[in-house]
Formats: structure tokens, sequence, C-alpha cells
């Protein structure tokens, strides 16, 4: 079957010579074949990832149009302003498959508000909000590496798609032929019948002036002095982050030359992830040239930031997504609390594979903390359960280990410019009191204790790698172990049963040991691989890691 698809596609007039030059590469070479072809990549809650190339299991214009005319139908169902916005990142392709998006709805009537540039995953969410849209497309494949690109959809909300929407959309999906299926006008014609229009300066200064409105103390930044060095790793954080900075009065900006222009092929990095050393090296490496307070990095769709802090020795670390999950909130409420900006009764928000930390920290200001799944499209769903009810304005701050943070409504997705601003601000706060981010981080461990939080991934490629991980997951469900490292499991909590949580399904397991660490167990949604996430708490860091490399050592033979 998969080689009368193939024979199909070479038949077809595909508009892309990439598409067919490899197409006839790969003639008479029956796995690479079934490889792009046996199976289709499928549109999820968090729409479409893969490689990039030609198939049906790979992301090319035909993919994304016959996904976008699932989006169309969709639409068509829900009244409203029957409008989608469009954003892309500096990934290949990415213009092209935005394009060919804005084309698909245009052919169904739809009205499109596109960015003229590329522009982030929260700037996205934002012109969802700002327009009235019933939906929007962020052409995205996040951190992956240069090969993969993707495609998440958002709703009228600017949340990712509802599980019931995603449902409706994929049945469409399943039902249009991918070559001949999808509705489609050229992007001039959309232009010229009036259906797609720019998005416009006046929804751009907007999204400024939105994340500038969350300063905890405002006007504190101009006059501290601080020193950044900022990386957005040939993404779209370049123009948002450095215009918001400047806006607050972080003016010693040192951009990392090889990393400040969008190159979709990632050159200087093979996997432009801000929570791994290899990414962030460039600009540590100009950090420690020119002296500077902090380097910041924010990955390619600019909903993710990660920084190295400077050490009193001069030397650079980096700070993990829980550490500043952790510093922010802690920041935030004492900044509000002293400026009498606190609302009443706050709500911060977390996933259930985030430090436990945040939780004490929370609780030591008065701060209702909210767990939900992974994903942030659930920290989106509190705020709009509070906007239901409202009180919006009781949201101060969200975050996920995965380094995504958000503070404020204006968007429900994570945002990396609110982020970079926050950080920035804050590390500004603790040098104009003789203090620093490292020194802040230190008296939290001291004062709550020295708790660990660390994620080992275990990648299974391939067409039988989800496979693997099904059985993975079932066989832990079916014979959970009693004890892990000679450490009795206290209590096993299985996130497919919402009676027990009060979460809706996930396929996430918990083991609560004795001695009050946690070990989460969970695929990931969007690539082949299974996570755990290890919770350790010790009298310093040589013993939390040593708890968690025990562990780790014990689960090991699972993952083998």
């Amino acid at each position: 079957m998969y080689m009368d698809e193939y024979k199909r596609w070479m038949e077809a007039e595909l508009e892309d010579f990439d598409l067919k030059a490899e197409l006839q590469t790969i003639e008479g070479d029956e796995d690479a074949i079934a490889d792009r072809f046996a199976v289709a990549l499928k549109f999820g809650t968090a729409g479409l990832r893969g490689t990039l190339g030609a198939g049906t299991n790979r992301m090319n214009i035909w993919v994304v149009r016959q996904a976008t005319q699932g989006i169309a139908d969709w639409v068509k169902t829900q009244g409203g302003t029957q409008t989608v916005a469009i954003s892309y990142d500096s990934r290949l392709k990415g213009w092209d498959f935005a394009k060919a998006a804005a084309g698909v709805l245009a052919a169904n009537g739809i009205k499109v508000r596109i960015y003229d540039a590329l522009n982030p995953v929260p700037a996205l969410s934002f012109a969802t909000r700002y327009y009235n849209c019933n939906a929007g497309i962020m052409v995205t494949a996040s951190h992956n590496p240069a090969k993969y690109n993707g495609y998440k959809a958002y709703g009228p909300d600017g949340c990712q798609m509802t599980d019931d929407a995603v449902a409706v959309v994929y049945d469409v999906i399943q039902k249009t032929d991918v070559l001949t299926g999808a509705k489609y006008i050229s992007f001039a014609s959309g232009v010229s019948k009036g259906l797609i229009k720019f998005v416009g300066d006046g929804c751009k200064r907007a999204f400024f002036d939105a994340v500038e409105s969350h300063q905890v103390r405002p006007g504190l930044a101009k006059d501290a002095g601080l020193k950044l060095v900022y990386t957005p790793l040939n993404g779209t954080g370049l123009v948002p982050v450095t215009t918001v900075l400047k806006d607050i009065g972080i003016t010693d900006i040192t951009i990392v030359p090889e990393q400040e222009y969008p190159n979709g092929y990632f050159t200087t990095c093979s996997y432009p992830n801000p929570e791994i050393y290899a990414a962030m090296e460039m600009g540590v490496n100009l950090a420690k040239e020119v002296g500077a307070d902090l380097l910041l990095a924010t990955d390619p769709d600019a909903d993710r930031v990660g920084i190295a802090m400077k050490c009193p020795d001069g030397s650079y670390e980096l700070v993990t997504g829980n550490e500043m999950g952790v510093l922010l909130l802690d920041y935030i409420c004492a900044g509000k609390l002293e400026k009498g900006t606190m609302p009443e009764k706050p709500v911060a928000c977390k996933s259930i594979v985030s430090t436990p930390l945040a939780n004490l920290v929370a609780e030591h200001y008065g701060v209702e903390m909210r767990e939900t799944l992974t994903g942030f499209k659930w920290i989106g769903d509190q705020i709009a359960a509070l906007e239901a009810d409202g009180e919006v304005e009781r949201f101060i701050f969200g975050f996920e280990e995965s380094y995504g943070y958000l503070a404020g409504p204006y968007v429900r997705d994570k945002d990396a410019v609110i982020a970079s601003m926050l950080i920035c601000e804050m590390a500004a706060y603790y040098r104009s009191i003789g203090s620093s981010i490292k020194q802040r981080l230190e008296e939290i461990y001291a004062e709550y204790g020295r708790y660990l939080n660390q994620v080992d991934s275990f990648e299974f490629p391939g067409l039988s790698g989800m496979d693997k991980m099904a059985g993975m997951m079932a066989s832990l469900r079916e014979e959970p172990p009693k004890d892990i490292a000679g450490i009795p499991v206290a209590k096993v909590t299985d996130y497919l049963k919402p009676e027990e949580t009060g979460l809706p399904k996930s396929n996430v397991l918990t083991y609560s040991l004795e001695n009050g660490e946690t070990v989460v167990v969970r695929p990931s949604g969007t690539e082949p691989k299974i996570k755990a996430y290890y919770t350790t708490k010790g009298a310093d860091l040589a013993e939390a890691q040593a708890h968690k490399d025990k562990l780790a050592e014990a689960l090991a033979p699972i993952f083998a």
C-alpha cells in the first residue's frame, strides 16, 4: 500500500523541487520508502512535529495543507470572526508552511492574520486573542534539531487546542486526501481577495505593552547597571526580547554574533535548546570575555529561556528550569508584597513534574499553588477558569521544569519574552542591593532544604519505538516496583485514573518513596522518548546527587 502512495507522489506535481529530488533519490529503497509512507504524522494535542521531507510521515506543504483543512472545517463550525492568526519561527520551510496554511484557510473563506516576519509562540497566542480569532497556527518545532519542523494549533483563547477540538480536526485530516483533498488558493490570491492580511503594528506594540505592564519593580532596572549577554539561538527572540529589555532600561546588551540572526540550520549548536550546555557554550564564553552579570538564551520559537549566572569566583553556572521557576516565584511574591501589588488570594501554577520546592515557597508567601498536567495548555486552562469567575488578576505566575514561564494572563502559553524581562529585572534588583541570583538561590536552599531535580531521557527511534514505549508503561502499571534502590515505594499515583488525581487522564506514573523523594515516569507527547523525573533532597548537593544516581541506577534496566 505504501508503495502505491509513493508512486502517486512520484507522479504528482509537487511544486517543491526538494520533495521531487528526495523521492527520486530513494527509488528502489523499500525501507526508506516505508519510513516516509507506511504511516502518517499524527495530529495530536501538540499539533504536528516531524522530520522535513517527502511523504505522509514527514513535514512538507502537503501535510501542512491537509492539517489546515482540518482546522478550516473546525473553524467553520464555530461562528465568531472566522479568522485564524498565523506565525512561524526561523526553521527551514517555515515561511513556506505558513503561506501554505494561509492559502488553505483563504480558499475556505476564512480570514487570516499572518505575521510579516518570524515571531515567537507568545506573539502568536497574543495575536489570536487580540484579533478575536477562532484559532491560531504556529509553524515551529520548538527546540528540536534543524531537520525538524512542526505545526501547533491554538484555540480562540490563545491556548493550545482542546482535546475535543483536536479530535474533530484529526477526524477531518483522516478523511482528507493529502495531495488533493485540501482546498487551496495561492497566497497572492488570498491577499488580493482581502482574506489574508498582515498582523498590524498596533497588535505588535500591544504585545510589548502587555509584557512590560507586568514589571514587578518598575523603573528599577534603569539604574542598576546590569551587564547582559544574550543569544536568541538563531531564532525569533532577537527583536521582541531586546525591544522589551531596552524599554525597561536594560541597554548594556551584548548579542552572541554567530547566533544573532535567524538561521534554520542552527549551525552553531545541533540542538538549539537552552536546557543543554552545548547550546549555551558560545554565550558562556562571551559572558566570561565581557564580564557579564548574566547570560540569557531563548529557544528558536522564544517560548523557553535559560540562563547562566555569574558566581563569586567569576565562573558561570547554568540554572535549571526548576531553580528559575522557584527564583521567579520568590522574586515576584516578595516584590508584589513590598509594592502592595499582590492580589487577594493569589494563585500560581506548576506542572506535576516540577519541583515541590515551589510549593514551599508559595506557602511561605500565602500563595495557592495549583498543580497541572505537563503541557502549558493546562496552566492556560487554570487562567481561563479564573477568568470565567471574573478573578483573572489572581494569577501571578506559572511554570514548567522544561524552562517555560508565564506571569500574567495576556497570553496562554509559555513566554520567553516576559520571562527574559523578569529574569533581568530580578538580576538587576539583586545587583542593586549588593546580592546576586546565585546568592539568593543559596539562601532559598538554606531556608527550605537542598532539593535536586533531574530528568533522564530514553530515546526509542524508528517505527517500533512507540510500541516499545507503550509496552514499558504497561509493564510499569501491571507490576509496579515495590521499592527503588532499596527505598520502599509508599504510593503509586497513576494519572490515567482521574478519580484518584482530580486531573484529566494522562499517561504518567508517580512513585512516592518513603523518604519523601519521588520518581515520575512519562512518555513525551512530541518525541519518541520516555522521561524519568527525579526529585531528591540532601544535606548538600553532593548528597542529593548521590541519592538521585542510586535511584537512576536501579531503574536503568527497565528502560534498557
